[in-house]
């Protein structure tokens, strides 16, 4: 990890219980940072919290659910309560599909399709809009990188709602930074390839064949690592990265360069 200093620093990150929420987490406290976690798994992200702590570092772990705006609003007045103020967040929750995660629009029910919307794009909408607010009352400027998806660039078959939902990230970030880049409020996203995580571990038993041919795709053929999409959150992050506004930076192993 590249040795990023954010001591004075509040960061909040959402869908910290586990993968690349957890893995950010880790990295903005072991850079000095203190961190909020979040995510709607109450006992798992207290527990990643409490196990940051006891590493010396200042965390604080928030159940919510990101896809009710009340929540989301609830959380980030209750950290800048907590820790007196806001300077980055990692917008990271995210799904493929209920039940299936990799299906074809004709097999796909539109509930599902509702859901993966609900959490993947509204919740980033939900979350940006009160993390600004709350960087727009302290007059100090911030960070923010919302997650997006190697399939926010490029169409993945049978993928189609997760596909949609990570086009939108990317379009909702543009615009965002453009709103408040005058304001010091520098928005970005990071556009993760396939990684080991929970959420691939998952998709990998639910559609083992389809799994295996776009791991096999990959050109540095193997898995990305949680801890090397956290450090490219931490970047964007950083005032060395100051003048990078409203981009979606890929970190696929090359997968969408081809």
């Amino acid at each position: 990890m590249p040795n990023f200093d954010f001591n004075g620093k509040v960061a909040l990150v959402t869908g910290a219980a586990s993968g690349f929420g957890l893995a950010t987490a880790r990295a903005f406290a072991e850079a000095g940072a203190a961190v909020a976690l979040a995510d709607i798994n109450k006992e798992g992200v207290e527990r990643a919290a409490a196990e940051i702590a006891s590493d010396g570092h200042s965390a604080r772990g928030y159940a919510f659910d990101v896809t009710d705006e009340a929540s989301v609003e609830t959380l980030v007045s209750v950290v800048v309560r907590d820790f007196g103020r806001l300077d980055c967040a990692y917008n990271n929750v995210g799904i493929h599909a209920p039940g299936n995660s990799a299906a074809y629009i004709h097999e796909m029910e539109a509930a599902a399709f509702d859901r993966v919307i609900a959490v993947n794009l509204r919740g980033v909408w939900n979350c940006t809009k009160h993390e600004v607010r709350a960087m727009l009352a302290q007059e100090t400027g911030g960070a923010i990188v919302n997650c997006s998806s190697q399939s926010g660039i490029v169409g993945t078959a049978g993928l189609c709602a997760y596909t949609a939902s990570k086009h939108g990230v990317i379009g909702l970030t543009k615009c965002v930074a453009l709103e408040y880049a005058n304001k010091g409020i520098r928005v970005n996203a990071i556009c993760p390839g396939t990684s080991d995580t929970p959420m691939v571990a998952k998709a990998i038993e639910n559609a083992p064949e389809h799994m295996a041919r776009l791991i096999a795709d990959i050109p540095v053929q193997r898995l990305g690592k949680p801890e090397e999409i956290a450090s490219a959150v931490l970047w964007l992050c950083s005032p060395g990265a100051g003048f990078v506004i409203g981009q979606a930076i890929s970190a696929d192993g090359g997968f969408t360069v081809k």
